[in-house]
C-alpha cells in the first residue's frame, strides 16, 4: 500500500463516527434517488413500449350513428393531422349473461372489427384466436367478465339477442373495445335506433393534450354537429397506466433531494472539521514531503471511501425498497418482471460520488494551501476571544453555572453550530412533512371509505345491471322494509341508503360505478372539490379522473348507457374519491327510476342521535332487521389499501433514516467540540464540576441550536408538504381539497418544533456521557 493509501486508512479509522455520518447520509441519498429514479423510468415502461409496438390510437371517437353514416366518417382519415386510421368500425353497449349466471353481467362495449388490425391499434392476441364468423366474441383481457375460452355469453338486449362462443382473449393498448366481433354479427347486437361508430385515429403529432385537441377538431369538423358522443385520449390511459407507480415519485424527489442536500452538507463539515482539528498532523505531512496536491486528496479519499460504502448500501436498499411498488407495475400489460434499469443505478453512483467528491475537494482546499510552518505552530486551542459576550451575558442569567457555559457555547463555534442546526434542519423537516403526509393519507382513505356514518346495514350484494328473467338463487331484503325498521328504531338521527349499478359512458371503454341515493347524503362523509352536491333528480357528483378521461367538467351533461335504457344527468360538483380508478357517478335514486327501477342490494348508512350508545342501538336494531336476513354493525366502511401502507412504510423508514444521520450529526459536531474542550473540562472538575452537571453542560450547548432549527424545520417541513402532496395527487389524476391539504393544527406544531431539541438532545448524550467519565487529571494533561 502507497504512503497516501497508509494516510488515507488512518484517518478513516481514527474518526469512526465521521466515518459513519458520512457512509449513512450517502446510503440514505442513494436510496431515496435508486427508488425514485427507477419508479419514473418503470412506471412508463410498459405502456410506451407496448403502444409504439401495436401502433396504438392517439384518439379514439365515438359517434352517434342517427346523425353520421360510414361515408363521411370514412373522409375524416384524410384530415391535415392524420397520420393513420382505422374504422369505421360499428359499436353497441349490450349486458351478457354468461353460463351459470341467473343474473346479467355488467355493461360492455363490443366492436364489429373484421381483424386484429396492424397500423392503428393492433389488437394482441393473448389466447385462441380472433373470431370468424357470427356466433364468436373475443373478450378483452381488462372487461369485467373473467374470459373463459368457450363460455357462452347470451345478449337478451335487444330482444332475442345472439348467444356468442368466447374464442380468445386479446388486450388494445389504448382500450378501445370490451369485446371484438366480426362485422356481420353487429346488427343482432344494435336494435333499431341505438349503437355507433368509431373512429380510431393515430396523428403527426399527438404529444401533448393540445396536440390531441387540435387533431380532434380537425377530424370532427366535417361531421354534422353533436355527432361526437364521446372521446378517448392516448394520454389520459398513459396516465391511468402509470398511476400507481407516479404516485410515489414526488415524495421519493423530496427525501432524495433531503437526503442528498444533507449528506453534502455532512460531508463538507466532516472535512473541514478534520482539516481544522489536523492542522498540525497536516504541518507533519507536508514537512515529510507530502504536496499540496497529496494532502488534498488524502482527506478527500477519507471521505471518498465511506461515501462509496454508504452508496453501495444506498443502491442494494433502493432495490429492496422498491420490490413492493414494482409488484403492483408488473400486472400492467402482463409485464413478467421489472427491474431497476441498470443505467439509474450507474447515473446516481456517478452523480453521487461527484459531488461528495466536489464537496470534500472544496473543503479540503485550505489543507493544499497552508505553509508547513504555520501549520506546525498552530495549536489544538481556540481563539480565546471568540463567543466571550455570549459568556457574559449568559453568567448574569439567573441560571446554574454549567447551563450558562453551556448557552453560551454555539457562540464560539458559530460555524460548527450551524454544521449542527443544519442536520437538526433537515431531520425537523422530514419528520414534519412524514407526519403531515400520514394525515394527509389518512383524509384520503377517509373520502374513500365515506365513513361518516355511526352504524351501518351493508348491502348483501353489489347490483350487476338491469334485470332479466330467470330465477334468483335467494331472497333480498326490501329496502323500504329495511328503512321502516331503521326509522322505528330508538336512537336513528339521520340515515340515507346507496345502491350501486353498473353502466357505461359514450367514448370510455369498461363500465363505470353509478351510486344511487336515497335520501340526503351529503352528511356521508363525501368530500367535495369544487361545485356543490346534488339536490335534484338529473343531477350528479363526479371524482377527477371521471372529468378528465371523459373531458368534462362541471355544469356538463353526460349519458349513461348499458341500462334499461339511456339516463342523461347534469354534473353539478365535483368530488375526491378514488376508487375504481374514480371512474363513478353519484346521482339521486330518482334519477335511475325509469333505467333501473328494482336497486335492491341497498346499503343504509346511519347517524345516531346525540347520547345514543351505539353498541346498544346496533343490538336493538338487529332484533328488528334479524326477519329480513341483514345485519346492522356499527362504524362506516372501512377502506384501505396496499398503495397506502408502502407509502407510509416508505416514509418512516427514510425519516427515520434522516433522523438519525441528523442525530450523528450532531454527535460528531458535540464529539469534536468536546475534545477539543478536553483540558477546559478538567479545569472544570478540578474546581468542583460534578458529572451531573458536566453533562447538563454539553447537552445545554447543542439546545439553542435544535430549538432554533427545530423551529425552521417545521415551517419548511409544512412548506414541502404543501408542494409534494399536491403533486402526488396529480399524478394520480386527483384535485386536491384543502381538508386534505391542511392538515397541520397548533396542537401538533408545537411538539413537531420540540422534535428539533430532542434529536440535539439525542446526538449529544454520548459525547456528553464520555465528558462525564473523563478523569480530571487526564483532561489536564492533555495538550
Amino acid at each position: 500500500m502507497s504512503v497516501l493509501g497508509k494516510v488515507v486508512r488512518s484517518g478513516v479509522g481514527r474518526r469512526r463516527v465521521q466515518t459513519l455520518v458520512i457512509g449513512l447520509a450517502t446510503m440514505m441519498a442513494v436510496a431515496a434517488s435508486v427508488l425514485g429514479g427507477s419508479l419514473l423510468v418503470v412506471s412508463g415502461a410498459p405502456f410506451d413500449d407496448a403502444f409504439a409496438k401495436r401502433h396504438g390510437a392517439h384518439l379514439s371517437v365515438q359517434f352517434d350513428a342517427d346523425k353520421v353514416d360510414a361515408g363521411q366518417l370514412s373522409k375524416s382519415r384524410h384530415a391535415e393531422e392524420v397520420s393513420s386510421a382505422a374504422g369505421p368500425f360499428r359499436t353497441a353497449t349490450v349486458t351478457p349473461r354468461s353460463d351459470g349466471w341467473d343474473n346479467p353481467g355488467w355493461p360492455m362495449t363490443v366492436v364489429g372489427r373484421g381483424d386484429p388490425g396492424r397500423d392503428v391499434d393492433e389488437v394482441a392476441l393473448l389466447e385462441g384466436r380472433w373470431p370468424t364468423h357470427s356466433g364468436e366474441i373475443t373478450l378483452s383481457a381488462n372487461s369485467s367478465l373473467i374470459p373463459t375460452m368457450g363460455m357462452k355469453l347470451a345478449f337478451s338486449q335487444p330482444s332475442g339477442g345472439p348467444t356468442l362462443t368466447v374464442v380468445g382473449v386479446a388486450r388494445s393498448v389504448t382500450q378501445t373495445a370490451d369485446a371484438w366481433v366480426v362485422p356481420s354479427q353487429m346488427p343482432a347486437l344494435t336494435g333499431p335506433g341505438s349503437g355507433g361508430y368509431q373512429m380510431l385515429y393515430r396523428f403527426t403529432d399527438a404529444g401533448t393534450a393540445a396536440q390531441i385537441t387540435a387533431g380532434g377538431k380537425a377530424v370532427t369538423q366535417s361531421v354534422p354537429l353533436r355527432a361526437v358522443v364521446g372521446e378517448q385520449s392516448w394520454l389520459t390511459v398513459q396516465k391511468t397506466a402509470e398511476r400507481d407507480t407516479a404516485l410515489y415519485v414526488p415524495f421519493l424527489i423530496a427525501f432524495g433531494a433531503l437526503g442528498l442536500v444533507m449528506s453534502l452538507l455532512i460531508v463538507g463539515n466532516v472535512v473541514a472539521s478534520a482539516v481544522g482539528t489536523g492542522t498540525r498532523r497536516i504541518g507533519i505531512l507536508k514537512a515529510v514531503g507530502f504536496t499540496p496536491a497529496q494532502v488534498v486528496r488524502a482527506y478527500v479519499g477519507q471521505a471518498l471511501i465511506p461515501a462509496a460504502v454508504g452508496t453501495a448500501l444506498g443502491v442494494l436498499a433502493g432495490h429492496l425498497l422498491a420490490v413492493p411498488v414494482l409488484a403492483e407495475t408488473e400486472e400492467v400489460y402482463s409485464t413478467s418482471s421489472l427491474t431497476i434499469a441498470p443505467w439509474v443505478d450507474l447515473a446516481v453512483i456517478a452523480g453521487v460520488l461527484g459531488l461528495v467528491v466536489a464537496t470534500a475537494w472544496a473543503s479540503a482546499w485550505r489543507a493544499g494551501r497552508l505553509r508547513t510552518v504555520d501549520a506546525l505552530a498552530v495549536g489544538r486551542t481556540t481563539s480565546a476571544g471568540r463567543g466571550r459576550w455570549a459568556a457574559r451575558l449568559a453568567g448574569r442569567l439567573p441560571l446554574p453555572q454549567p447551563v450558562a457555559l453551556g448557552l453560551a457555547r454555539p457562540f464560539a463555534r458559530p460555524a460548527r453550530a450551524l454544521a449542527m442546526g443544519t442536520a437538526i434542519l433537515f431531520g425537523a423537516i422530514a419528520v414534519t412533512f412524514t407526519v403531515g403526509m400520514g394525515a394527509s393519507l389518512g383524509q384520503v382513505m377517509k373520502a374513500k371509505a365515506h365513513d361518516a356514518a355511526d352504524v351501518v346495514v351493508p348491502a348483501p350484494l353489489p347490483d350487476f345491471g338491469p334485470q332479466g328473467p330467470g330465477p334468483e338463487k335467494q331472497p333480498k331484503a326490501d329496502p323500504a322494509a329495511v328503512a321502516a325498521a331503521i326509522e322505528a328504531a330508538a336512537g336513528t338521527g339521520k340515515y340515507y341508503n346507496t345502491a350501486t349499478v353498473r353502466a357505461t359512458v359514450s367514448g370510455l371503454t369498461g363500465t363505470i360505478d353509478v351510486i344511487a341515493f336515497t335520501g340526503d347524503a351529503s352528511w356521508g362523509g363525501y368530500t367535495m372539490v369544487s361545485g356543490r352536491w346534488i339536490d335534484r333528480p338529473g343531477e350528479a357528483v363526479v371524482p377527477t379522473p371521471f372529468l378528465a378521461a371523459t373531458g368534462t367538467r362541471i355544469g356538463d351533461t353526460v349519458t349513461l348507457n348499458g341500462l334499461a335504457e339511456p339516463v342523461t344527468v347534469r354534473i353539478t360538483g365535483e368530488v375526491l374519491d378514488p376508487r375504481n380508478d374514480g371512474m363513478q357517478v353519484f346521482t339521486d335514486a330518482s334519477t335511475l327510476t325509469a333505467a333501473h327501477p328494482d336497486l335492491t342490494e341497498t346499503s343504509h348508512h346511519i347517524a345516531v342521535t346525540s347520547g345514543t350508545d351505539v353498541t346498544g342501538y346496533v343490538d336493538a336494531l338487529n332484533r328488528g332487521l334479524a326477519p329480513l336476513g341483514v345485519t346492522a354493525r356499527a362504524g362506516g366502511l372501512n377502506a384501505g389499501g396496499d398503495m397506502v401502507v408502502t407509502l407510509n412504510a416508505l416514509s418512516a423508514i427514510l425519516t427515520l433514516m434522516l433522523v438519525a444521520v441528523a442525530a450523528l450529526g450532531v454527535l460528531n459536531g458535540v464529539l469534536l467540540d468536546t475534545r477539543e474542550r478536553v483540558r477546559e473540562l478538567g479545569i472544570h472538575k478540578a474546581l468542583g464540576m460534578t458529572p451531573r452537571q458536566t453533562i447538563a453542560m454539553v447537552i445545554t450547548s447543542v439546545l439553542v441550536t435544535g430549538l432554533v432549527a427545530g423551529a425552521l424545520g417545521v415551517g419548511l417541513g409544512v412548506a414541502l408538504h404543501g408542494w409534494v402532496i399536491p403533486a402526488m395527487g396529480d399524478s394520480v389524476g386527483l384535485r386536491l381539497p384543502g381538508s386534505v391539504i391542511a392538515v397541520y393544527h397548533a396542537a401538533e406544531l408545537l411538539p413537531l418544533a420540540l422534535g428539533g431539541l430532542l434529536i440535539a438532545t439525542l446526538g449529544a448524550l454520548l459525547p456528553a456521557g464520555w465528558a462525564a467519565r473523563a478523569r480530571t487529571a487526564t483532561a489536564l494533561r492533555t495538550e
